[in-house]
């Protein structure tokens, strides 16, 4: 069952969201949806006491996620 709800967004954040579905080639919709499935990942790994790291391409740098 999907459910309808409405979000409101400054003007940054609204941006942001635009820019992302543009270069990604996705609705709003989608790309909300998807935010929320890897933010449920990530989520999930830190509540088990996992560390998240992102490893620039060339794995000269690596850095630890920190969430909110």
């Amino acid at each position: 069952m999907k459910r309808t709800m409405t979000l409101n967004l400054t003007d940054v954040e609204m941006k942001v969201l635009e820019s992302l579905c543009d270069a990604k080639g996705l609705s709003k919709t989608a790309l909300v949806r998807q935010s929320l499935r890897l933010y449920k990942s990530v989520d999930d790994r830190l509540t088990r006491g996992d560390k998240v790291f992102i490893e620039s391409a060339d794995k000269k740098e690596k850095a630890e996620l920190m969430v909110l």
